[in-house]
């Protein structure tokens, strides 16, 4: 018999993570968390799971995101119930930028429910799994941090922030048993981006994008792009000399 997994997910009700978890509880043995903000949908969320896997086992907690001690005691808690064998942080507010340029308290907002926030959660669980010597630890971000542009440098440099920090945990666990993930998916049709699909936008789907972060999470990819189009489009971004890059209204 398959050993039951332990999960976390912090973010529940983002579409990315909740598909996530319908092939998590498909796939074993497995115990879910759901952390989330709005419990009532995350509930909901944790209803749906069960009914697809009657031996799951799946919880739902909530909590201040935006507190450090409420963080750490969180972790703490879940941590001494046995390891967590993987943490996947998922949330995150779609910021427009026109209201952050507009009022400071929206940008402050913008930055820290998507940059600050999951690296605390982030450092909380590192710093447990380092003492029991595994587990991975998923972080979405966005290629949207991978330059940043006019149209949304606020929200940009948040998930900037996830990647930079990102790079220096996978240095920190270099060799060990500990996985950082970092996801960067390109536009998703969740509800989050529901203004641009109404637009005519193409949209990659939320089921695709979950079956990459699942496999990538498995893998213990140290960053995947999703799809996978995006590490050759923001490749080719991030090398655009700034006297061209300025002139595109991107």
């Amino acid at each position: 018999m398959d050993q039951k997994k332990r999960i976390v997910v912090i973010g529940a009700t983002s579409a990315i993570a909740e598909h996530c978890c319908r092939l998590w509880v498909q796939c074993g043995p497995v115990e879910l968390i759901l952390v989330a903000r709005n419990v009532e949908l995350a509930g909901r969320i944790a209803a749906d799971l069960r009914a697809r896997a009657d031996q799951a086992e799946i919880s739902v907690e909530t909590l201040d995101f935006l507190s450090a001690p409420a963080i750490a005691a969180a972790v703490a808690r879940w941590t001494a119930q046995g390891p967590v064998d993987m943490a996947l942080i998922a949330h995150g507010v779609l910021s427009p930028q026109q209201p952050c340029q507009d009022d400071i308290e929206q940008a402050r907002y913008s930055i820290e429910v998507n940059g600050v926030s999951p690296v605390l959660f982030a450092e909380a669980f590192a710093g447990a799994m380092s003492r029991v010597g595994r587990g991975t630890i998923g972080m979405i971000g966005s290629v949207a941090g991978d330059r940043g542009r006019r149209a949304n440098y606020v929200y940009g440099a948040s998930k900037a922030l996830m990647d930079r920090y990102a790079q220096g945990l996978q240095h920190r666990f270099a060799g060990s048993g500990v996985k950082i993930v970092l996801i960067k998916p390109g536009p998703t049709d969740t509800p989050m981006t529901a203004q641009y699909k109404a637009r005519g936008r193409r949209l990659a789907s939320v089921e695709s994008v979950a079956q990459g972060t699942v496999d990538a999470l498995e893998r213990g990819t140290p960053v995947a792009y999703l799809p996978r189009k995006w590490r050759l489009i923001m490749f080719v971004v991030r090398a655009l000399p700034d006297f061209v890059f300025n002139r595109l209204n991107i």
